[in-house]
């Protein structure tokens, strides 16, 4: 049929799917084995929430249907890119993916403590952060007194790394 003949009230937008956390072209995308069961149980919970849709009218299920596989197939891409890093195989006293970080910032007087994850897994009020983040860059390296700097929003900040641990 000439869409032409359709009235406008009729056209379906297709679903907005919010996009994953950004991995950086050419980047691979390191998990922790938390964040793969992370990851594998979200998509889980998709599959149970397509077969279990109770949508009333036709129009409403086929745009939750389209937003569903739109987020399956985006959570299956960064499974299946996925490479598992197993934070006890990586070298210890240094900062490296999957290192929990105790460090002191020389504006303050408390110490910071945080673990470096995948981008999938990062969650600041977990005190996790991605290993693409400044900071993490920053640390990934270095060794308990060791100090470096990163940028925040132009501002240069300087650390101390007090403690690693895996």
């Amino acid at each position: 049929m000439s869409r032409g003949f359709v009235k406008e009230g009729d056209q379906e937008e297709p679903p907005m799917i919010p996009p994953r956390a950004a991995l950086p072209d050419g980047v691979t995308n390191y998990v922790t084995p938390e964040g793969l069961k992370q990851l594998e149980t979200e998509k889980e919970e998709l599959i149970t929430e397509r077969s279990q849709s109770n949508e009333r009218s036709e129009r409403e299920k086929r745009r939750k249907a389209a937003e569903i596989e739109g987020k399956l197939n985006l959570l299956t891409a960064r499974i299946n890119s996925a490479r598992v890093l197993n934070s006890a195989e990586q070298q210890q006293g240094e900062v490296r993916f999957g290192a929990i970080v105790t460090y002191q910032l020389s504006t303050t007087k408390n110490p910071i403590t945080l673990k470096i994850v995948g981008v999938d897994e990062a969650n600041i009020r977990e005190k996790k952060v991605g290993f693409i983040a400044p900071l993490a860059k920053a640390m990934i390296g270095k060794k308990i007194g060791d100090q470096t700097t990163f940028d925040l929003r132009g501002e240069t900040r300087q650390l101390e790394i007090i403690d690693i641990s895996y």
